[in-house]
């Protein structure tokens, strides 16, 4: 087989195509207090500071051996570029949204034509390229992002958005596709400045929180049209147990579906999404990763490789209290298990 670089075996695995090794990357956020103090670039700064953001991100690459450059490092730079109010957090916790400008109704909402220009989106923009100056053309960068019914529910709050997902489907389809064809916008906007994949990441979509009938009903069009209208490979990364959601995303047109431990063994999620999807994933970030020890976290990856996993990765976003040894030990497990 042709020698493979880190991107095009990461975009082979996405692909489905046959490569020499599972790739070992993290589709999810990859930002940790200890890489914060080695390299001097600490949230809540590295959020807003391009230079700092693509320091951080190429430290996870550079001294865990993840094999891709993910970042930013929160799901909230669309949201508050839509007219949001965020936390910034702090230097071990991500920002968060705290205030939504749609709670009541969708009057005046749309997708600003500025919307590229505004808050934090021109900082990711310019960190993506000069982490593809610094890293070179052949390792791949994942822009990271919040997915649409995220964002829909950003915008106009968790609560209206239960309520009007039964009550008002009307609007709540509405404030659906402004934050689709925002996203859209945001996504492509990242492809431009160098990313090679996009992650979204669409916790609201999970059946912890919205009905595997609502799902099939009005979020997996919006996922469709999304992952049809984004010029990269693209992957889906939905919280939680999703075993009842997770053959409706194997037809949502991602070519990753990034999954938690809790779907259970990845041989099983396998069965269920065949060859229309590749399974990333599913290390417990929370139980595994950050706790350790680090046979556990090796003991965890060759389950996973053993069951055919697509590519190896975090089941979620890195806690930020991770040790840096945890991360590298989910490389190393790799690498044993091909050794």
């Amino acid at each position: 087989m042709s020698e493979f670089t880190l991107k095009t075996r990461l975009l082979a695995a996405l692909e489905g195509k046959p490569v020499d090794k599972v790739p070992v990357c993290s589709v999810t956020q990859t930002g940790i207090v200890e890489l914060m103090d080695k390299v001097g670039a600490a949230w809540p700064e590295a959020h807003t500071n391009p230079e700092l953001m693509a320091k951080l991100a190429i430290a996870n690459y550079e001294l865990s051996g993840l094999e891709a450059v993910r970042l930013p490092y929160c799901l909230t730079v669309l949201g508050e570029a839509m007219g949001c109010e965020i936390n910034m957090g702090t230097k071990n916790r991500q920002p968060s949204v705290t205030a939504s400008p749609y709670p009541k109704n969708l009057d005046g909402a749309a997708v600003p034509a500025d919307l590229l220009q505004r808050n934090r989106i021109p900082a990711v923009l310019e960190a993506i390229k000069i982490v593809r100056e610094k890293v070179g053309p052949d390792v791949p960068i994942i822009g990271g992002m919040e997915g649409p019914v995220t964002l829909a529910s950003d915008l106009i709050s968790v609560k209206s958005f239960m309520k009007w997902s039964i009550k008002k489907t009307d609007l709540f389809e509405q404030a659906l596709d402004i934050s689709t064809e925002a996203a859209i916008a945001y996504a492509n906007a990242m492809v431009e400045a160098g990313a090679d994949v996009i992650a979204i990441a669409d916790p609201v979509a999970s059946p912890d929180l919205m009905s595997p009938d609502t799902f099939r009903q009005f979020l997996q069009s919006r996922l469709q049209k999304f992952s049809a209208s984004v010029n990269s490979v693209t992957v889906l990364h939905i919280c939680g147990k999703v075993n009842a959601i997770l053959s409706d995303m194997a037809d949502c047109g991602f070519e990753g579906l990034s999954v938690e431990e809790k779907i259970g063994n990845a041989a099983e999620g396998k069965k269920v999404i065949g060859d229309r999807a590749r399974l990333v994933g599913n290390i417990s970030s929370p139980f595994t990763l950050l706790p350790g020890p680090i046979d556990k976290i090796k003991a965890e990856a060759k389950v996973a490789l053993e069951g055919g996993i697509d590519v190896l990765a975090p089941g979620c976003g890195i806690a930020p209290m991770t040790p840096l040894e945890n991360v590298k030990a989910l490389v190393a497990a790799r690498d044993e298990y091909y050794a």
